[in-house]
C-alpha cells in the first residue's frame, strides 16, 4: 500500500532518512518526540513535501504520479489542518460532495449526530474533541483504502479519545483490506490498535516490531551495577544507569528468565520502550 525507501528530506539543521512500509489491511503506529520526523513523513506520503531523495510509492506510484480517483482513496486527518473555522458541518457536506465520488452524505450525517456534533454551530465554536472527531469523520467518510491520521487523540479527554478509536475500529470492521497509519504520543491509543510500530528520532527509524512482538517479547530488567557487568547482554536493545542500579531494555524477555531466574524482569510496555530507546538515542 505504501513504501518508503531511503526517503529523504534536509532542513536547516534536521535531515530526515527513513525506510518503512505499510502493507494492505495494516494499522502501522508512527511514535516519537515532536520533531522527530512523523509529520514530515507523512507529508511527504501525501506528497505535500518534496523530498531530497530516495523513493515513494503510494498504491504502486509516486505520489506525484497518482490520478485524481486514486488520490480519492486516500483519507488524511493532520493535527494542524483542517475546514475553515466559520464553516459550519453543513458547510463542510457541500465541500466533501463537490470534492469525493464516494462520499455518502446520509451516512456522514448519521456519525456527526451518533458523535453529538452540531451543525449549525460554526467550527470555531467546536470544543478540542468535537473538532478532532470532525477531522476524523472528514477523512472517513469517502471509504478511503488508506487512512493518515497525525495526532488524531492529541490533548483530549479519555472519553474523546475511546471515541475515535471507536471510530478508527468500526472503519476498520467494515473493509479489512484497508490501511491505516497513525502517529500519536499516547501509547495505549497504539497498543490496542496497531499491528505494527515505528520509532522515529532524529529523522531516523531506531525501531520496527510488530505490536504483539513488542508487548509479548520485550521485558524490563533490573539490576544493581555490578550484575550488570556480567550480564548476558546478547539481547539488551537499551540501558538506564542511576547511582545504585541499571534498567535494562531486552527483546527477548525468556532468555534472561529462564538464565536469570533470580533477577527481577517485568513486562515492558511501549511508553517504557519508548524512554529507554529514546534516551539511549539521546545519549549516542
Amino acid at each position: 500500500m505504501v513504501r518508503l525507501n531511503n526517503l529523504q528530506k534536509e532542513y536547516k539543521g534536521f535531515k530526515l532518512n527513513v525506510s518503512l512500509e505499510i502493507p494492505e489491511g495494516c494499522v502501522t503506529g508512527l511514535i516519537g518526540r515532536n520533531g522527530a520526523g512523523k509529520t514530515t513523513t507523512i507529508k511527504s506520503i501525501l506528497g505535500l513535501v518534496k523530498p531530497t531523495a530516495g523513493e515513494i510509492e503510494v498504491f504502486g506510484k509516486a505520489p506525484v504520479e497518482l490520478t485524481a480517483k486514486e488520490k480519492q482513496q486516500i483519507g488524511v486527518a493532520l493535527s494542524e489542518s483542517g475546514f475553515c473555522m466559520i464553516f459550519t458541518i453543513e458547510d463542510v457536506i457541500k465541500v466533501l460532495k463537490a470534492s469525493y465520488e464516494d462520499f455518502n452524505e446520509d451516512e456522514f450525517r448519521n456519525k456527526c449526530t451518533a458523535q453529538s456534533l452540531p451543525f449549525d454551530k460554526q467550527i470555531k465554536d467546536f470544543s478540542s474533541g468535537m473538532k478532532a472527531k470532525l477531522r476524523v469523520l472528514t477523512a472517513m467518510s469517502h471509504k478511503a483504502k488508506l487512512l493518515i491520521l497525525d495526532e488524531p487523540t492529541a490533548g483530549l479527554d479519555v472519553i474523546a479519545r475511546n471515541d475515535i478509536l471507536a471510530l478508527i475500529r468500526k472503519y476498520l470492521e467494515e473493509d479489512p483490506t484497508r490501511s491505516i497509519i497513525i502517529s500519536s504520543h499516547i501509547s495505549s491509543d497504539l497498543e490496542g490498535l496497531c499491528d505494527d510500530i515505528y520509532m522515529i528520532n532524529d529523522g531516523k527509524i531506531i525501531l520496527h516490531e510488530d505490536t504483539d512482538r513488542l508487548l509479548g517479547n520485550y521485558g524490563l530488567i533490573k539490576v544493581s551495577s555490578e550484575e550488570f557487568e556480567t550480564l548476558d547482554k546478547k539481547y539488551i536493545v537499551a540501558s538506564q544507569k542511576d547511582r545504585f542500579s541499571v534498567t535494562c531494555l531486552t527483546s527477548e524477555k525468556q532468555f534472561y528468565i529462564d538464565n536469570y531466574p533470580k533477577t527481577v524482569i517485568e513486562n515492558a510496555h511501549i511508553d517504557d520502550i519508548i524512554v529507554l530507546m529514546l534516551d539511549t538515542s539521546k545519549e549516542g
